[in-house]
């Protein structure tokens, strides 16, 4: 199923019945008439769901407004916050909503919260439905969620509602809402290039103001390994790139809290067998290729890394298994996500080539794939026994040279990541009956579109005028219109729709530090988050892009307004 269908079908179901100007799906069309323009409209972003507000009234927040909850342990938190930023925000939108503020309407006093299941913890597949009601008269509005998690979604939308000083809020106003996909993250690389604690608690927060919930922390790589684990202590000692760019178990602590709080999961990657040329900083013995330059000649498949450090774990050692079981023991208790990210990708088979051990064992008869399947079928087990699903990125199963037999990878506890080929390799995984996490690199790479950024590149030495050469491999940048254009379900059977837990985006770090990193992100991430939530298209099937424009403008300038900095 497609988004534009996911979300036509909704509306079947919740929205024939009632007249069509009473239904509005974006709260960015409360404000005026529904016969006016959306110009003049104040936005909720992501659009959600289902909107009745048939008639443009609002009126104003009483000075003493507060917030009546269950006490949770993380939403709780959440409350406080929502209920500072109501009262002290003062948005003033872009353009001045048209509705008149009632001055004769008594001013809203509590917005009650209702839980129906408080212990529901934050993992896949917790519900985020949550319904609000705000009416005309009486003191108290009411948001009613099944789990503190769609209730933290339900308040981010009565945060965005709010405008003005004094504060005012439509009423008369319904809404329901729920994601059409259940997984929607963003993938951070913090090996190539450090990010402070900081840097992640405001991308986390900008996460939760547009209903994200999964940050995919890509901690390490060839480059560095700034995760400090407690019974191997020297690969972030050795391997990161200074005692000041090191992720203590305390900060992954922090992380992992202030992510509860805000709703979002946090998603551990310890990229391996591949990937890994700083553990060499610790245990040169049981890295491959390690130190190598990366491509010793002009043909590109005698390259040793994808791209400039190299290194992949050898699998033929049995310290390497030593080694990565406490690694991944050790990221198992410091996250209680239940996905581990294994990596499993760009597996360079002349690096592997290049180990005297492995030399041996492919002149015996042995394949390059047979090493990746000792690997896996040696950490893989492992990972599960501590009550994980595992993640991989698709060339375990799909790269042309070096990938494992399926009877490697059980699919009740395996979910495999696309980055290659678009819709064609989604297809490829669903119709092999795996789930995935669909992160089309054509589509939701958001580090493209700034050149190549190797040295002593001779395609550089053209002189030509408007000469394309040297730019960078998965050209060109993802406008926030390509990425709210694509339906990561497209081509697949309703079944196989059913196996797409959703998508991220991506921001490899090459070429990005802390210094962009919000502009990077933002606002061409929020495209991905409305999509994912209520999907690309209007009520007719129609994709909305256009109609999102100005709806995104309004909600970058109320994003920076909130600190962000893009």
């Amino acid at each position: 199923m497609r988004i534009c269908e996911g979300k036509k079908s909704m509306f079947h179901v919740f929205v024939h019945p009632i007249s069509k100007f009473a239904i509005i799906i974006c709260l960015a069309l409360i404000f005026p008439p529904p016969t006016l323009s959306l110009k003049s409209a104040v936005n909720v972003w992501p659009k959600p769901r289902l909107v009745s507000w048939p008639k443009p009234l609002a009126r104003f927040l009483s000075a003493n407004f507060t917030m009546d909850s269950p006490y949770h342990q993380h939403l709780t938190p959440a409350v406080n916050r929502y209920l500072s930023l109501v009262r002290t925000e003062h948005y003033h939108p872009l353009i001045t909503p048209s509705v008149k503020v009632s001055a004769s309407a008594a001013p809203l006093q509590t917005l009650s919260i209702k839980i129906t299941d408080l212990a529901a913890p934050l993992q896949h597949g917790a519900n985020e439905t949550y319904s609000l009601s705000i009416s005309e008269a009486g003191g108290t509005a009411y948001l009613t969620a099944e789990t503190a998690w769609g209730a933290i979604r339900g308040l981010e939308t009565f945060s965005q509602l709010v405008w003005g000083d004094p504060p005012a809020i439509p009423v008369r106003l319904y809404i329901w809402d729920a994601p059409l996909f259940a997984h929607r993250g963003v993938i951070l690389d913090t090996s190539r290039n450090y990010y402070g604690v900081e840097d992640i608690l405001r991308t986390i927060e900008a996460m939760s103001a547009n209903k994200l919930n999964v940050f995919h922390w890509h901690i390490t790589d060839s480059h560095s390994f700034p995760l400090m684990v407690p019974s191997e202590p020297e690969l972030a000692a050795k391997g990161s790139y200074g005692p000041d760019m090191i992720y203590s178990p305390s900060d992954v602590a922090k992380i992992v809290q202030f992510g509860l709080e805000h709703g979002v999961r946090v998603l551990p990657e310890i990229d391996s067998p591949g990937h890994t040329g700083s553990w060499a900083e610790a245990y040169p013995e049981i890295v491959a290729c390690a130190y190598m330059f990366w491509l010793p000649g002009s043909d590109w498949a005698d390259r040793l890394a994808a791209e400039p450090g190299t290194g992949h774990l050898n699998p033929l050692n049995q310290k390497t298994y030593k080694v990565i079981e406490n690694v991944i023991r050790d990221v198992s208790n410091m996250f209680p996500e239940t996905f581990y990210h294994g990596g499993a990708d760009e597996i360079t088979p002349g690096c592997w080539k290049a180990d005297p051990t492995i030399q041996s064992f492919l002149s015996n008869g042995g394949t390059l794939s047979q090493v990746l399947e000792k690997f896996i079928n040696s950490t893989l087990p492992y990972i599960i026994s501590l009550n994980r699903t595992v993640v991989y990125w698709e060339d375990v199963l799909l790269d042309d040279i070096v990938k494992v037999d399926s009877s490697f990878l059980p699919k009740e506890h395996t979910i495999l990541q696309t980055w290659n080929n678009g819709p064609s390799n989604t297809k490829k995984i669903v119709e092999a009956g795996y789930r995935t996490i669909v992160s089309s690199s054509e589509f939701y790479y958001l580090d493209c579109g700034h050149g190549g950024f190797l040295g002593n590149d001779s395609r550089y030495d053209s002189q030509a005028t408007g000469d394309k050469e040297g730019a960078s491999w998965c050209d060109p940048f993802k406008a926030w219109q390509t990425i709210y254009n694509y339906d990561i379900t497209l081509g697949l059977s309703e079944d196989e729709a059913k196996l797409v837990l959703g998508g991220e985006v991506a921001l490899w770090s090459e070429q990005a530090d802390p210094t962009v990193l919000d502009g990077r992100l933002w606002p061409r991430t929020s495209a991905m988050a409305e999509t994912l939530w209520s999907g690309n298209c209007d009520e007719a099937g129609r994709k909305r892009s256009g109609e999102a424009t100005d709806r995104l403008n309004e909600w970058r300038y109320r994003m920076v307004s909130r600190g962000v900095k893009g």
